[in-house]
């Protein structure tokens, strides 16, 4: 059923014309046309850029909230989709809302205004902020969290640590060796393996553990992370996986990983690393995406602005971890 209009409080959205609204600008160069894209234009780009098939078998990523017609001229970049992105999102006037998570994992049988995750639909839907989420399809593809973590923390000749296995969510596929006489596997992108769970890569010159927590609680703006390994040890060949990456030991461990950056690591998770001698840094599940999707943000700012789309991006800034020590 089509809609012509739809009332919101303090705001009318409408619904357009099929075709991406045009005027004249210098966005793009001078002269060039600058278009408002609709929801479903920047979907079609999201999905070039993480395509929906490199998503986990369990994640449900893509549009969760909104209608595909509505033009998008001001978007805000969330790593979660909670009641406080969507009220920043109303607040600054933005239409969509970009988030790392989604919404919603498993069908709703109803949307109820004081239950989870329905609470957060209906204030979508009352505020006219559409939710589209950009996932695991995200953390593997070639340009996504992962390479980016990668290039953050300045890692050459980096490979792909974990090949999607479709039998289960970053499952190590490993063979391990004893831990004196293992045989490093790596993975050659000039195949065409660019996409996958993780990176590994090599520092530029060797640095010692300790240095690189500096280093990492830097680049995450945390006060503190868990570690395991003597601050002493000798890092060369660094494993990196966004968010939850505990699962990827063995692989990390097999591929002549020294150090796995990640989050959410588990206490048996962490006797497994110091059995294998690897050492972790864990900077949380948060942290580990938040600051690698921030540069995505502008990644996509890059790929409108190529396509002459005049769409604003703002970041939630007033977002935080939920987990918090005290």
């Amino acid at each position: 059923m089509n809609y012509p209009e739809a009332q919101y409080p303090g705001r009318l959205l409408k619904a357009e014309s099929s075709q991406i609204e045009k005027g004249k600008g210098a966005l793009g160069g001078i002269g060039a046309e600058i278009m408002v894209p609709r929801l479903k234009d920047i979907v079609a780009l999201l999905e070039d850029l993480a395509p929906a098939e490199l998503a986990e078998s369990w994640d449900n990523p893509g549009l969760q909230v909104g209608f595909l017609d509505h033009r998008i001229e001001k978007m805000v970049l969330s790593l979660d989709p909670t009641l406080q992105a969507v009220s920043y999102a109303w607040d600054h006037r933005a239409q969509l809302l970009l988030t790392h998570h989604p919404l919603i994992f498993r069908p709703m049988s109803s949307v109820k205004g004081g239950d989870y995750p329905g609470g957060v639909v209906y204030e979508a839907i009352r505020c006219g902020v559409s939710i589209v989420a950009v996932h695991t399809n995200l953390d593997a593809a070639h340009e996504g969290i992962n390479a980016i973590l990668g290039d953050l923390l300045g890692l050459e000749r980096i490979d792909v640590l974990n090949n999607r296995d479709q039998s289960g969510p970053y499952r190590s596929k490993a063979r391990i060796e004893p831990r004196r006489a293992r045989t490093v596997q790596r993975t050659d992108l000039s195949k065409g393996n660019r996409t996958g769970i993780g990176r590994i890569g090599d520092l530029r010159a060797e640095k010692t553990l300790y240095e690189l927590v500096t280093m990492v609680k830097g680049l995450l703006r945390v006060s503190s992370v868990r570690v395991v390994g003597k601050k002493d040890m000798k890092i060369r060949r660094v494993a990196v996986v966004g968010g939850s990456g505990g699962s990827l030991i063995r692989e990390a461990y097999a591929k002549g990983a020294d150090l796995l950056i990640t989050g959410d690591v588990s206490y048996h998770q962490a006797r497994e690393a110091e059995f294998f001698g690897l050492a972790v840094i864990d900077g949380g599940h948060f942290a580990t995406e938040k600051v690698a999707f921030a540069a995505f943000g502008k990644q996509l700012a890059k790929e409108m602005e190529q396509r002459n789309w005049k769409v604003e991006i703002l970041h939630n800034d007033k977002e935080n971890d939920p987990i918090r020590a005290m």
